[in-house]
């Protein structure tokens, strides 16, 4: 898995228009707080169990990218879940998997706020809110 800092991974994106970006966060992170355009979103887990299950993320991950060669992007909300998320899809036999460092929001600043420090808002990076 490659990582990527979130200017690298938009520049990425722009120049390989055939990589997907995953949201991998919760439902309600993707839709609430935000996200890049044009993510699809795939939660790693979510309520209301909040259970991590490879076996149901892999393969909806498969099914959006039509294989296991395409480029993938992960991303989450401070660039923990991606590490673990990115490592099922390799042990699935993805080739090409690389994790957005920081996440969407980025890590926590001395007041325990995100978006401060680091993270593809906080970098100035396109995001919407559906």
């Amino acid at each position: 898995m490659k990582n990527l800092e979130p200017k690298a991974a938009f520049d990425f994106l722009q120049q390989n228009p055939g990589a997907i970006l995953v949201d991998i966060r919760s439902e309600i992170e993707h839709y609430f707080v935000g996200h890049p355009p044009g993510a699809i979103h795939i939660a790693w887990s979510d309520g209301p169990n909040w259970e991590v299950d490879p076996q149901r993320f892999v393969p909806q991950v498969k099914s959006a990218t039509g294989g296991e060669d395409r480029p993938v992007v992960l991303i989450c909300r401070s660039g923990n879940r991606t590490v673990d998320a990115g490592r099922a899809l390799e042990a699935a036999g993805f080739t090409q998997v690389y994790h957005v460092e920081h996440g969407f929001e980025g890590d926590l600043g001395e007041n325990h706020h995100r978006n401060e420090i680091n993270g593809w808002r906080h970098d100035g990076l396109p995001w919407e809110q559906s």
